[in-house]
């Protein structure tokens, strides 16, 4: 499963960004590794310099093999959370598509 991670011209720290990016997604969504060819995360600060609430936004789409790309978006106050809560997101989309998938066949 290959990580890719864009970010905007407003994400500092893009090594550490990177590396938090990876952990978070292989924790939450790791035991999928091989039923998944890529994950794209795309890190963005909506607001850049003006601040504001929950304008980090963290998009993920998992690429699982021969299937549709599942996306889905968080939106913190942090570039951790909205990396967090989107792994999370993402873990329940796949469990749920490949809960589906793995009941049709039985």
């Amino acid at each position: 499963m290959h990580i890719q991670i864009n970010t905007d011209k407003a994400i500092q720290g893009r090594e550490d960004v990177a590396r938090f990016v990876q952990d978070a997604v292989i924790a939450r969504v790791g035991h999928f590794a091989a039923r998944i060819t890529r994950i794209e995360a795309h890190l963005g600060d909506e607001n850049a310099d003006k601040g504001g609430s929950k304008d980090k936004r963290c998009m993920l789409e998992a690429r699982p093999e021969g299937l549709r790309p599942i996306a889905v978006t968080h939106h913190d106050a942090t570039l951790k959370l909205a990396v967090s809560g989107a792994a999370t997101k993402l873990r329940t989309a796949l469990e749920r598509e490949f809960g589906s998938l793995d009941a049709r066949k039985v």
